[in-house]
């Protein structure tokens, strides 16, 4: 299963070097993994995406909150929460197919940040499963260059889960 981490760290030179070591050195991959400042000076978020059953994700939490800088762990994968990626996604758009693909990107709410003659550059921002369908769906006009940033997420003040809402 995948879960989703909220980790607060201090601001410390080699602070997420011993995160990603931690992971390395118990032979577990970091799926994801985002990382920028947090609501106080001197304190950054790391968001990161992980897979493992529950007991290994209990050891995991234990570990990281073991490490000096580390603050907090929350595990948001079953908390309401609020979940986004962005994706930059450049793709080959002729003439004949430009008009297709700006469809596209209404329908996904996506924004064009760049144009040329023979290309458009797209952002697209939402939970990963709309990034995948938006790519899906321009992979047969020919996809020349993808950056994500991985999953950015926290915590819903409200505490509604929106994911109950779905069913």
């Amino acid at each position: 299963m995948k879960h989703t981490l909220s980790v607060l760290v201090e601001d410390e030179s080699g602070a997420l070097s011993r995160i990603a070591g931690l992971f390395a050195r118990r032979g577990f991959n970091i799926d994801s993994l985002a990382v920028g400042p947090a609501e106080a000076k001197g304190i950054s978020r790391l968001t990161m995406v992980v897979q493992g059953d529950e007991s290994t994700l209990q050891q995991m939490t234990k570990q990281l909150n073991k490490l000096i800088n580390v603050l907090e762990v929350l595990d948001l994968t079953t908390l309401p929460a609020v979940e986004r990626e962005l994706m930059l996604l450049k793709v080959s758009a002729s003439s004949e197919n430009r008009g297709k693909i700006l469809d596209l990107v209404q329908v996904f709410r996506a924004k064009v940040v760049d144009v040329s003659d023979s290309a458009l550059t797209l952002e697209v921002v939402g939970d990963p499963g709309k990034l995948v369908a938006l790519e899906n769906l321009l992979k047969p006009y020919g996809i020349l260059e993808i950056a994500r940033t991985g999953k950015v997420a926290l915590k819903r003040a409200s505490g509604v889960n929106t994911e109950m809402l779905k069913t």
